[in-house]
């Protein structure tokens, strides 16, 4: 089975056997006179890459689903939605085009835009891919024993967490704010992909030993402290994925997981959010900025 995992129209692949919110310093999100103009930013969990239909007006390099957590907030509150999402975006994506044909996504913002939601971060230096082919190939490896993965990596995806990712959002934040000086921005954690600890019948859908699962949870838990590091730092609302995604992780079952798993799943780009938990999302964004 061929993994496509992560980078969105980038694409890696593997062989394998098998609600509390940070309430930011920034303008409040109602617009005077008119729909609230609302800009979504950011990567394939933005996007709901892998969930279908997709937007007929994005490039199919990224991906993006007409039924992602923007395209739902907008719905529900009657904002005017420019959605620039793209999956396999990096922070760097934001100043630069990412593909040929796809504009920097700085670019969507304007004085006017009183509304700004993203999930980045996850991308930059190849965190989730990494992390995620890393540890499934050393599970497979291991048919399942022991941490093979914390093993060869020790704190290589945490450390560049902090030294490479953490200042690479607060930037991102920070020109978004510069671009978008009126707006509310919101960036959000990502929703579990692993459980806390290994899960019976889970490594068939997510090969990953039993002893590194909770590895690749901390790996999750130091990128979402980042974020809401970066958010308190720049002004910006963190919504906080963690509590409210317990449970609903790629171990689960369909109908209830939020995340896709990397096998067995339903999406064709796995290890991602189905539209449940792109409904979930939207719910934790509009809850926090006091939109629903």
């Amino acid at each position: 089975m061929v993994i496509r995992a992560f980078r969105g129209g980038r694409t890696a692949a593997v062989a394998v056997a098998s609600g509390a919110a940070l309430v930011g310093l920034a303008a409040p999100a109602h617009a005077t006179g008119g729909t609230l103009p609302y800009v979504a930013l950011g990567d394939s969990y933005s996007a709901a890459s892998g969930v279908l239909p997709l937007d007929p007006s994005a490039s199919l390099l990224c991906a993006r689903s007409t039924k992602n957590y923007p395209h739902v907030i907008a719905a529900r509150t009657g904002a005017t939605l420019k959605d620039v999402t793209c999956g396999g975006a990096q922070t760097k994506d934001f100043a630069a085009a990412q593909y040929p044909g796809v504009a920097p996504q700085l670019d969507a913002l304007g004085a006017d835009t009183r509304l700004v939601t993203m999930t980045i971060g996850g991308n930059d230096n190849n965190t989730f891919i990494n992390t995620i082919l890393a540890c499934a190939s050393a599970g497979v490896l291991s048919a399942g024993q022991g941490s093979p993965c914390k093993d060869q990596n020790g704190s290589k995806f945490s450390d560049d967490i902090d030294t490479k990712t953490y200042p690479a959002v607060k930037a991102a934040l920070q020109a978004v704010r510069n671009k978008a000086p009126d707006a509310r921005v919101a960036i959000l954690g990502y929703p579990w992909i692993m459980p806390a600890k290994a899960q019976s019948g889970c490594f068939a859908k997510m090969p990953i030993a039993t002893g590194d699962v909770p590895y690749v949870r901390d790996i999750q838990t130091h990128l979402n402290t980042a974020v809401r590091r970066a958010a308190a730092e720049t002004g910006a609302t963190y919504v906080d994925l963690a509590q409210a995604s317990e449970g609903h992780d790629a171990c689960q079952a369909s109908g209830t997981r939020w995340v896709e798993p990397a096998l067995f799943g339903t999406n064709f780009v796995p290890v991602h959010p189905n539209a449940l938990g792109e409904s979930a999302m939207a719910d934790l964004t509009t809850g926090a900025l006091g939109l629903g």
